[in-house]
C-alpha cells in the first residue's frame, strides 16, 4: 500500500514504485522490412496504372462508374484488374465512392496494404 502522506500534495509514481528495468530487444534484422518496402513500392506502381487510367480515360472511368451503381462486383473487380493490377485486392463501392486495397506479402507474411478511395459524388 501506498504511505500516508499529507492531503494536498502531489508525489509522483517514482516514489511507489522500484526502478524499471531497461528493456532487451532482439537483435535488428532489417530483411523483412526491406521486402515489405520492396512489395509497397510494387503496390503503388499498380496505383499508378489504375490512377493513369481512370484520369486519362473518360471512356474506361465511365465503365467503372456504370458496373459499379448496377452492383456489378464482378464486372468491376475485371475493369480494375484489366487496368494492370496483378495484386490481391478488396474492391468496395457505395453511391459516393470506391475503394480498392491492395495487399501483398513478403517473406511469406502479409506485409502492405494500400487503400484508395476515391470520390465519384
Amino acid at each position: 500500500m501506498y504511505p500516508s502522506y499529507p492531503t494536498g500534495y502531489f508525489y509522483p509514481d517514482y516514489l511507489y514504485y522500484p526502478a524499471i528495468h531497461q528493456r532487451v530487444y532482439p537483435q535488428i534484422d532489417v530483411t523483412l522490412f526491406k521486402q515489405s518496402a520492396q512489395s509497397m513500392k510494387n503496390l503503388l506502381k499498380e496505383t499508378n496504372l489504375l490512377l493513369n487510367k481512370l484520369s486519362d480515360s473518360p471512356s474506361f472511368a465511365y465503365q467503372v462508374m456504370n458496373a459499379a451503381q448496377q452492383a456489378k462486383q464482378k464486372e468491376v473487380e475485371r475493369l480494375i484488374k484489366s487496368a494492370g493490377i496483378t495484386s490481391k485486392t478488396d474492391i468496395s463501392f457505395n453511391p459516393d465512392s470506391i475503394h480498392v486495397e491492395l495487399r501483398s506479402k513478403a517473406g511469406g507474411n502479409n506485409c502492405c496494404h494500400l487503400t484508395i478511395a476515391l470520390r465519384w459524388q
